[in-house]
């Protein structure tokens, strides 16, 4: 069984939450006329509510993906 560790950690507890997938998320994130990582992290927690930590690991795992880090 693996572990799972960094942001990802943090999916089953966002799509309980927020009753959204991941996909739904990073979709968002990615058409966002934003790309520094704290300002989406402000815009998912003012727009949409989330949490610090869940915004947070949603904009680090989508960036880090976009940049081929996943």
């Amino acid at each position: 069984m693996t572990t799972v560790k960094g942001p990802a950690f943090y999916f089953p507890s966002i799509e309980k939450k927020y009753g959204q997938p991941v996909a739904h998320w990073q979709e968002l994130i990615r058409s966002s006329p934003l790309t520094r990582h704290m300002e989406l992290v402000t815009w998912l927690k003012s727009e949409y509510g989330l949490g610090h930590g869940h915004a947070n690991a949603l904009v680090a795992y989508t960036l880090a993906e976009d940049r081929g880090g996943q």
